[in-house]
């Protein structure tokens, strides 16, 4: 065991959650059991990977900039990621339109089965709407006010802040390159000296992993729904799954055609990462590890990936904008609404508009899905009719966001010199 890669050990725990899992549904004490002995080892798991998330972010963010000495190398590589992310994002929602609108998933779903699944998640759809109708009424600028914080302690406490924690870094960062080198020195030294702990930190919480996934597993096979309501949204789910995996080809390509790497050696490197994101359903608790994976293993200078990868974990959720699409279409369909052209044109726009800035945590896209709905004319009602298979969608296309991630990182890298062999084979 000691010899596997880390990726074949989190294989394994993840196959022994599942099937541990499945073993103890069939016991009536089961899911009490691992509610109370098994899930708190998966929650300690996410919240250690979250413990290091705004520390990371700080400090690999102020060192790479840092590292640039030149102000217009940032410029250039800020204007090459934002750019990518934008395309990325457009295409991933494009993928997601087309998918749904061939297989037409909403149309196969019984008018009982509708009733159902809204009178059985109703509650959480209402929660969620609540929330998202606060950010639809605030003004048309405040996305760009919530980007600058007013306290960075206070910002920083708290990792759904990690956009204005960014801000703060880079504007930290470009400082020093604007004063004399002889005056940035010791704090350069100290935030270099940071950021190796902080690796070494992720090192010892990537040995846990295997059982953390373990467990995070276990937990979701036992807190499942019941099979009968989710026999109605397989078709729904292998819609969706079929968008995100179109999407990850496309990644594939895009690194074979602009890096010239091969498939294989991308999907090595960052399969570690993409288990982790499949088990937390977090872009920000993986944010650690996918670092690891691209600087050591993508061959990505760390000067690129500690810049690219945090701001990617923030606004670049492809994913999460396809699901988006997905899910309106699919909900519409269940509706019997037709939504025309200009209406799904309009669901591009805002979805990839609204996944900017979506908070890098398990279920965010929910939030942002009834600003999409809104947006088309889609009642919010149906929010519900998806409740019952969201969080293991969530671990999918969370998977698809840290891997677009990867690959905007590896592109840029590529455009400005910094893509070089890898540290670790």
């Amino acid at each position: 065991m000691k010899n596997l890669a880390l990726h074949w050990k989190i294989l394994i725990g993840m196959a022994i959650g599942v099937v541990f899992g499945l073993i103890m549904s069939n016991f009536d004490f089961g899911k009490d059991f691992i509610s109370d002995w098994i899930k708190p080892f998966g929650t300690i798991f996410i919240n250690s990977l979250k413990l290091i998330a705004i520390p990371l972010i700080l400090a690999s963010l102020v060192k790479g900039i840092s590292d640039l000495k030149d102000i217009s190398k940032l410029s250039k590589m800020g204007g090459a990621t934002i750019a990518t992310y934008m395309i990325t994002t457009v295409i991933a929602v494009s993928i997601g339109l087309i998918v749904v609108n061939v297989i037409k998933p909403g149309d196969s779903i019984s008018e009982e089965t509708r009733i159902e699944l809204i009178s059985a998640y109703e509650s959480d759809a209402d929660q969620k709407r609540e929330v998202a109708a606060t950010t639809k009424n605030s003004g048309p600028l405040q996305a760009l006010i919530d980007v600058v914080p007013s306290n960075i302690v206070y910002a920083a406490s708290n990792n759904k802040n990690m956009l204005q924690v960014i801000f703060f870094a880079i504007l930290f960062g470009i400082s020093m390159i604007l004063i004399p080198p002889n005056k940035s020195r010791p704090i350069k030294e100290f935030f270099d000296s940071l950021n190796e702990v902080i690796l070494k930190i992720i090192d010892l919480i990537m040995s846990f992993a295997p059982y953390g996934v373990f467990a995070l597993l276990a937990t979701l096979i036992v807190e499942a729904p019941k099979w009968d309501l989710l026999k109605s949204l397989l078709l729904y789910s292998m819609t969706l799954i079929l968008g995100l995996s179109v999407l990850i080809i496309l990644y594939v390509l895009i690194v074979k055609v602009f890096t010239g790497k091969d498939p294989n050696y991308f999907l090595k490197g960052i399969l570690p990462a993409q288990l982790v994101a499949f088990s937390t359903s977090s872009s920000a608790a993986t944010l650690p590890v996918t670092m690891d994976r691209v600087h050591n293993h993508l061959g990505v200078k760390e000067e690129v990936s500690s810049f690219v990868l945090p701001i990617g974990a923030t606004i670049n959720m492809d994913g999460t904008a396809l699901y988006q699409a997905i899910a309106a279409v699919f909900i519409a369909q269940t509706f019997g609404l037709d939504l025309s052209l200009g209406a799904q044109l309009g669901i591009i726009l805002t979805a990839t508009l609204a996944s900017i800035g979506a908070a890098a945590v398990p279920s965010a896209g929910i939030i942002v899905l009834v600003i999409v709905l809104s947006q088309a004319g889609i009642p919010e009602a149906g929010l519900a009719l998806i409740f019952a298979v969201d969080r293991p969608l969530d671990m999918c296309r969370t998977i698809v966001n840290i891997t677009g991630d990867a690959t905007v990182s590896m592109i840029v890298a590529k455009s400005v010199g910094k893509l070089d062999d890898p540290k670790v084979s």
